[in-house]
């Protein structure tokens, strides 16, 4: 481990405490339910690529949702047991269970109130919501059929308990679906780490122009809910969160290239 790990590992426990602060504040100031979504979302590069079909309702997180097909149409997921790590808001996992049609759907996350937002706000069919810590899955051996962790991974102290998890809660032949930033100089580190949990990579992707794409193409409605929702003098801590132009944020190191945007497909053999 070289000391740039080990500064990264000591950033991420010292913010932790922090971040769930963070995720819990959000449930605070949307109890209406209009940000259902946390990830930066993904475009395409291809202006005759087909658009994907969306119900009227889902229309406005686009972006977002175009990140969770990316990932998770990476795999029929039909018939499958399938658990989301770092559910967040419930969006993604709405989407997979509603338009993927698993058998089942489990979205796992640390904020008790995220959480409860979830149960209130997503009422499908065959989609539950529990709490969990993404470093200590308590699930049996060979649960699942797909774990997906999308765009959460960058805030766990060691990312290594979470990959270890995922390969012990897996069926054999199962799938990891997984996507997340890292800065360049990590990307090695990140790519070892999931090597040495036991998964096999099968496919990588870099997805960073799209990502930054669909920040530029987002960037105006995200605007309007922070303006709405969130008091002005945490506004502009909001602006970073959510990678909004103008900011040092994400959409910054992104677009200069310091910081990737990776999608993987990995299997337990």
């Amino acid at each position: 481990m070289t000391l740039q790990d080990i500064y990264h590992r000591l950033r991420l426990r010292v913010l932790g405490p922090f971040v769930r602060v963070w995720y819990e504040q959000m449930s605070r100031l949307d109890r209406d339910g209009d940000m259902v979504f946390m990830n930066y979302g993904w475009a395409s590069l291809d202006p005759t690529a087909q658009t994907l079909p969306l119900k009227p309702e889902d229309e406005p997180n686009r972006y977002c949702i175009q990140l969770y097909n990316r990932v998770a149409s990476a795999v029929d997921l039909q018939g499958l047991a399938v658990l989301e790590v770092g559910c967040g808001r419930g969006g993604g996992a709405s989407y997979v269970m509603r338009y993927l049609k698993p058998r089942s759907m489990t979205g796992l996350d640390q904020a008790a109130k995220g959480i409860q937002f979830c149960q209130r706000h997503h009422t499908v069919p065959g989609l539950s919501f529990v709490r969990g810590d993404a470093q200590a899955l308590e699930f049996d051996r060979g649960t699942f059929d797909v774990v997906m962790n999308v765009e959460s991974s960058h805030c766990y102290p060691v990312v290594e308990r979470f990959f270890s998890g995922v390969h012990h809660i897996l069926k054999p032949g199962g799938y990891f679906l997984y996507t997340d930033h890292r800065p360049r100089e990590q990307v090695d580190t990140l790519r070892r780490q999931l090597r040495e949990s036991g998964l096999t990579i099968h496919e990588e992707e870099d997805i960073s122009p799209n990502v930054v794409r669909a920040l530029e193409l987002d960037n105006a409605r995200k605007q309007a809910l922070i303006q709405e929702k969130v008091p002005w003098f945490l506004q502009r801590l909001f602006d970073e969160f959510a990678g909004m132009e103008g900011t040092r944020s994400s959409y910054a190191t992104l677009r200069r290239g310091d910081k990737v945007y990776l999608r993987f497909v990995l299997q337990k053999e």
